[in-house]
């Protein structure tokens, strides 16, 4: 004999049906929490933001003012980049004083990000928008990014002079170098190493506008 058979059938029936009840009740929120995660996490992947693919206006000239990006490294310059709708190209003129490298070379690159924070490494990578191999300017696989090295004099003063159809100043992001970032690095393009040419620190940068 078991405590059921003290409880009278009506009340028996009654407990029986609540049970019941009760279970369909917890299975039924237990499905709609689940489905409500996956439903978000379908939601999130979706919203992801897409590559940019818009082209913007196009002017004929911007330039990026260059600051040092370590207090104990003094880094200034310009680097302006002028279009010439005749030729299609873009005549790039860099000058830049580094008086701690003076005598030495410099490695000189565009990065993909128009952010100079976190002592340039907000600039994040070498800007590559045709994902090639890293390498020399104008020789074999290069980055649209890879301006190479710049040979600073005695006082550590240095220029270099570029012109080239990789890049637009607007137009559609596979060319357009506005909103880039120049990066001056304490080191030297080997132009081998992947994907940066182990060219040290990034000592100085400045924003293309």
């Amino acid at each position: 004999m078991n405590f059921l058979s003290f409880i009278p059938k009506p009340s028996l029936y009654i407990l029986i049906a609540s049970a019941a009840l009760f279970s369909c009740n917890n299975e039924s929120s237990n499905t709609t929490t689940m489905d409500t995660t996956r439903v978000s996490a379908d939601t999130t992947q979706h919203s992801m933001p897409m590559p940019d693919t818009a082209s913007v206006a196009m002017v004929n000239h911007a330039q990026a003012t260059l600051s040092g990006t370590y207090p104990d490294t003094a880094v200034s310059g310009s680097v302006k980049f002028d279009a010439d709708a005749a030729s299609g190209k873009v005549k790039m003129v860099l000058e830049i004083s580094v008086p701690a490298k003076a005598g030495k070379n410099v490695a000189v690159h565009l990065h993909e990000h128009g952010d100079c924070g976190d002592m340039g490494k907000m600039a994040h990578g070498h800007w590559n928008p045709t994902n090639a191999q890293h390498g020399k300017w104008g020789s074999g696989s290069f980055h649209s990014g890879d301006i190479g090295n710049v040979k600073l004099n005695s006082k550590g003063n240095g220029s270099l002079t570029i012109s080239t159809d990789l890049w637009t100043l607007g137009g559609k992001p596979d060319k357009n170098i506005l909103g880039k970032s120049v990066i001056v690095h304490g080191g030297v393009d080997d132009f081998t190493t992947q994907p940066t040419g182990n060219a040290g620190t990034r000592i100085g940068c400045g924003v293309i506008q």
